[in-house]
C-alpha cells in the first residue's frame, strides 16, 4: 500500500499542517512514554507494551500531520514513515521499529503475550522512535 492508495481508501486525509497538532501529538507521545516507564517499574509489562506502542503511534502521527496528512487507521503512519523512507529522509530500522511494535502491542493486547524483556526493550525502542520523529519534524 501506498500513500495514493491510503488517500483514495480513506485511511490518510490531506489536511494543511498545524503546529498545535503536531505539538499535541508529540506531547502526547512524551506522556505516554512516561506511563510506559512507571508501568515497567510496577511490573504491569502488558500496559508497558501497549503504552510504548501509543508513543510511537503518536510520534508517527505528528510527523503525519507535518507532512499534510491525517491518519484514520494505524497502518497509514507506517504508509507515510515508509514513503520517507523510500525519499532518504528517514531510516528503515525505524519502519521496522514501528511495524514490530505495532504487533508487540497486538500480541500483548489479543494473544497476553508480554514480559519484561519486550516490555525494557520496546520502551528504549519507543524512546529512540520518538526523538528521531522528533527531528524528522523539526527538518521540515
Amino acid at each position: 500500500m501506498d500513500i495514493d492508495a491510503c488517500l483514495q481508501q480513506g485511511f490518510l486525509v490531506r489536511e494543511t499542517p498545524d503546529r498545535k497538532l503536531i505539538e499535541k501529538e508529540t506531547k502526547e507521545s512524551r506522556y505516554d512514554l512516561e506511563s510506559a516507564k512507571k508501568a515497567i517499574a510496577e511490573k504491569d509489562y502488558k500496559w508497558a507494551i501497549i503504552k510504548s506502542y501509543y508513543s510511537m503511534f503518536h510520534a508517527g502521527k505528528a510527523v503525519c500531520f507535518s507532512r499534510g496528512y491525517r491518519e484514520k487507521r494505524h497502518v497509514a503512519v507506517l504508509v507515510v514513515l515508509e514513503q520517507l523512507s523510500k525519499e532518504g529522509k528517514l531510516e528503515s530500522r525505524f519502519i521496522n521499529d514501528f511495524r514490530a511494535a505495532m504487533n508487540a502491542r497486538e500480541g500483548a493486547d489479543y494473544r497476553y503475550s508480554y514480559s519484561l524483556e519486550q516490555a525494557d526493550q520496546l520502551w528504549s525502542i519507543a524512546q529512540e522512535f520518538l526523538k528521531r520523529m522528533e527531528a524528522l519534524i523539526d527538518l521540515r
